[in-house]
């Protein structure tokens, strides 16, 4: 099988293809032939070093594929056999080949492709935990989602627009018109404006959605209405480079405002903060398996709309985790075998 391979810490280019044998299933497990593996921010932070939940250097990320049962281990129907799939994976997505659970393998719904199948467990999950799970987002709600082009803010407006709720995001300038066009009602362009100044006149929020860190959870705390939740999703701002950077995860930290998110704090403003990392959750198999079977049968019934930006080869690796960097994605990227 080929694999890409984090081999030290660094800019894109450090990324290589390796070549492994090929993995044998084991009981209850079966082996899937990959054909896509969705790329997400925390496979950057990995490489760049500043990620807590990766593996030791060298290694493989990837949380995400789709594609094909080609063999299985002993407890397992042979009937799986050929069956397309979707899988969440702690790790080793960017392979050729890789081998899970039997209940992590969830049958991909007629019509859908390997490239949008790949581009769901990790956007959609954290999108539907955070506002079907945790934020409980309904009808009427004012929702502020940060990187509104990226596979995240899409999968949320999705789930945003499912239950009647008001979606207002950031973006750059150059996405606002096909969000628009989705259904983002309202968006701000990150890159030139002040968000907190640029809503300072709109209606507080009832849930603010931030991958971001530091100083914007103390924003999108202030931006919240009486009852209002905050859901941290990732620390995006201890990355701002291509490489480690201690001095931006270190300012990045300071700017978080520690002493107002306290119990006491949080108490006298009627305020939740909700912490969300999917990197934590490989343990929860059957609540993870039934969360992505939800989100695919959205998928089949039109109501998650899955959008792919690029599909780069393994061998050019490093082009997508620049997109990543350069915020150039209206949607998802994601790495097929060459």
């Amino acid at each position: 099988m080929k694999q890409v391979w984090i081999p030290r810490t660094g800019e894109p280019r450090v990324l290589e293809v390796r070549e492994r044998a090929d993995p044998k299933p084991g009981v209850g497990e079966v082996r899937v032939r990959v054909e896509a593996a969705g790329v997400n921010f925390a496979d950057l932070m990995a490489r760049i070093g500043v990620y807590p939940d990766a593996p030791p250097l060298p290694a493989v990320v990837g949380y995400e594929v789709a594609g094909v049962i080609d063999e299985v281990g002993i407890g397992v129907d042979r009937d799986k056999l050929g069956t397309p799939v979707v899988a969440a994976t702690r790790f080793g997505g960017y392979s050729s080949h890789l081998v899970v659970q039997e209940a992590q393998a969830v049958p991909r719904p007629e019509g859908m492709d390997a490239a949008t199948g790949a581009a769901i467990p990790v956007t959609g999950l954290t999108a539907w935990m955070m506002l079907e799970e945790m934020a409980r987002v309904r009808e009427g709600d004012r929702v502020f989602v940060h990187s509104a082009g990226g596979g995240v803010g899409l999968a949320a407006l999705d789930l945003i627009k499912r239950r009647g709720a008001i979606a207002v995001g950031t973006a750059s300038r150059w996405k606002h018109d096909m969000l628009r066009e989705l259904g983002y009602d309202k968006l701000v362009d990150y890159t030139t404006e002040d968000y907190e100044r640029a809503l300072a006149d709109d209606p507080p929020f009832d849930i603010v959605l931030d991958p971001i860190g530091g100083e914007s959870w103390a924003k999108g705390f202030r931006l919240l209405k009486t009852g209002g939740k905050l859901v941290c999703f990732g620390f995006s701002a201890a990355a701002k480079g291509k490489s480690r950077n201690l001095v931006d995860y270190v300012t990045s930290a300071a700017k978080i405002p520690w002493l107002k998110f306290n119990p006491v704090s949080l108490l006298n403003e009627n305020k939740a903060i909700m912490g969300v990392n999917m990197g934590r959750m490989w343990g929860e198999t059957e609540r993870l398996s039934g969360w992505l079977a939800e989100l695919l049968k959205l998928w089949a019934q039109g109501a998650l709309r899955v959008r792919v930006h690029a599909q780069v080869p393994f061998s050019r690796a490093a082009e997508a985790h620049q997109i990543l960097h350069d915020r150039e994605n209206l949607g998802k990227v994601v790495l097929v075998p060459d």
